[in-house]
């Protein structure tokens, strides 16, 4: 048997160590469009029939992955919102006094400079936090905060 009889299986093979290096299963899916040319190859077809057997069954691979819930993008979040990654947001301020949308306020120890989110009333007293931009504040009035509500942390047993 010649090197190219086993072609197929060895493009296979360094596909499949290169997907477990790099963790994308979109290396595997084309893989097994390789492992399907192989196996046309075994059947005795032609060297036609195994690249559009090999093609057709990466695409479709390829396709049902992308389709799937692991080929899926994630939405990506505004990192200066999330909760999950700013722990200010959802925090109580209370302001006493608005200058063109923008105040200084005190908050965990420093003053601080806040502005209200777009289409927020300078009304209000108390606001939330719904993201940190910068040394900025981005307030929302109290309980209209999109976000989880901000559980303040205990050093204390109680």
């Amino acid at each position: 048997m010649a090197l190219h009889d086993f072609l197929w299986w060895i493009c296979a093979g360094t596909l499949i160590v290169a997907e477990l290096l790099t963790g994308t299963f979109y290396l595997l899916m084309i893989a097994l469009g390789f492992i399907a040319g192989a196996l046309v190859r075994l059947s005795g077809g032609s060297f036609a029939a195994q690249c559009v057997c090999a093609a057709l069954v990466a695409l479709a691979a390829v396709v049902a992955l992308r389709r799937s819930r692991f080929g899926r993008r994630r939405q990506q979040r505004d990192a200066s919102s999330n909760p999950d990654v700013v722990l200010d947001v959802g925090a109580p301020v209370e302001v006493k006094a608005w200058n063109d949308g923008r105040a200084r306020v005190p908050y965990r120890g420093a003053q601080w400079d806040v502005e209200l989110a777009p289409g927020e009333r300078e009304d209000a007293r108390f606001y939330e936090i719904s993201a940190v931009r910068a040394n900025r504040l981005i307030l929302v009035e109290k309980g209209r905060a999109t976000t989880r509500s901000h559980q303040p942390v205990s050093t204390t047993k109680e």
